[in-house]
């Protein structure tokens, strides 16, 4: 097997999204300057995903509520609002969601109350109905709600959405197409890598034809779904949100490199060899790995496994769109200014808004003062009229009507 190449490099991040890593910092230091990288103007985000791809990730669960957001160009005083119950009606995926998410118990905290259990699931069904509604090129996959309720249990609810959002039409992308193709060809990156590194593990099995469905959920959910520590799937999340969208594929070859042994070992049989990898152990060591995903990416980037025939039959959306996507979150500004920029804005809106109800009352008192000016009119006439009525017939009673005579044309009506 070939070793691993570590590069060194200076600071900073590709925007073909390869993420230099520095070698591990004190936890002080860190948090120091992903504290000045997020109120920087504009926002350091080259700070912010070398410190989301280096050891330990960001370190807190506050921080990550102040960084993803950033790392996916996310306004946290623009959120879009809680879905409304009406997100359920009629919706083609209802049935699916629901049964996949009464089926994610596993995924909540061990020892969280049932009642609160159960208002985060309905939570989590509505959230995916939602980005769905939005987005109705998106197709919904079976582990896609383990990607939203890994997110909706460290942002709550509306930032869930806005995440999810972004992520399906850019980094989830390929798997959200009306068929697996996309899919199979982010898959079909997994033997290439092996091929580069370890030739004979490779031709093992290539030989066994285990193929690279083992590593679909993996994939699919980000190892959501495989992983039983909570922990571990939020420093994986790290990674992948300040890396290229083909990452976890890059992480899949170094699990299945780091288990090379036990490959070789297995019988070369397919069903043997799928039982092993399909099984993820949970006690990999995640910070080497993710470092060894890396060095594999900056040797072996998606430009060049491409110009394999197995991948250039497709074309991959969350590959095409990245680049753009990267650029896109370099201009962001930090939070204080965001909140001091809405609260104008909001200022601005409110008296607008208020200045329109003005102008709307004014329209209204004007209406109603002319209609109450012709309302009397109305009745000054029908009292003039009720008068002249009523003189009218007290002539009539007096002096009855003569009969008229009887009408005759005129020349000029006849012959006009």
């Amino acid at each position: 097997m070939k070793r691993i190449k570590k590069k060194k490099q200076n600071g900073g991040v590709r925007v073909n999204g390869s993420v230099t890593r520095e070698p591990s910092c004190g936890r002080k230091q860190k948090l120091t300057e992903i504290h000045q990288a997020l109120i920087s103007d504009p926002v350091d985000i080259e700070t912010l995903r070398r410190a989301a791809a280096s050891r330990g990730g960001l370190l807190t669960d506050d921080l990550r509520r102040k960084v993803w957001p950033k790392l996916l160009n996310i306004n946290v005083y623009d959120l879009p609002y809680k879905p409304g119950r009406n997100v359920r009606e009629n919706h083609k995926d209802y049935n699916q969601v629901v049964l996949d998410v009464r089926r994610s118990m596993k995924r909540f905290p061990k020892g969280m109350p049932t009642a609160e259990r159960a208002v985060l699931q309905e939570q989590l069904i509505d959230i995916i109905l939602e980005v769905l509604k939005r987005n109705p090129q998106l197709h919904y996959y079976q582990g896609y709600h383990d990607v939203a309720v890994t997110l909706l249990l460290l942002v709550g609810e509306r930032m869930a959405l806005a995440m999810l959002d972004t992520l399906s039409n850019y980094h989830l992308r390929d798997f959200m197409d009306p068929t697996m193709d996309s899919t199979k060809h982010i898959l079909n990156y997994l033997m290439p890598i092996l091929e580069q590194v370890d030739l004979e593990l490779h031709d093992f099995m290539i030989r066994a034809e285990v193929g690279t469905i083992f590593a679909l959920s993996w994939l699919i959910t980000w190892y959501g779904h495989v992983l039983s520590e909570f922990k571990h799937t939020l420093r994986l999340y790290d990674f992948f949100l300040a890396s290229h969208p083909l990452m976890p594929i890059y992480l899949a070859a170094t699990i299945v490199l780091h288990r090379e042994k036990e490959v070789k070992q297995t019988e070369c049989d397919m069903a043997m060899v799928h039982h092993l990898l399909s099984r993820i152990p949970q006690d990999l060591p995640y910070e080497i790995l993710i470092g060894q995903a890396q060095d594999l990416f900056d040797q072996y980037p998606p430009s060049l496994l491409a110009k394999r025939a197995a991948l250039q039959s497709r074309k991959s959306l969350s590959i095409s769109t990245f680049q753009a996507f990267q650029l896109s979150t370099l201009h962001q500004r930090p939070d204080s200014v965001l909140q001091r920029l809405t609260k104008a804005q909001g200022s601005t809106t409110s008296r607008h808004v208020k200045e329109r109800i003005n102008v709307d009352e004014g329209r209204e008192k004007h209406t109603v003062r002319r209609q109450k000016r012709k309302g009397g009119e109305a009745l000054q006439q029908l009292e003039l009229i009720s008068q002249g009525a009523t003189e009218r017939s007290r002539k009539l009673l007096l002096h009855p009507l003569e009969p008229s005579p009887p009408h005759t044309h005129t020349l000029a009506e006849v012959h006009p």
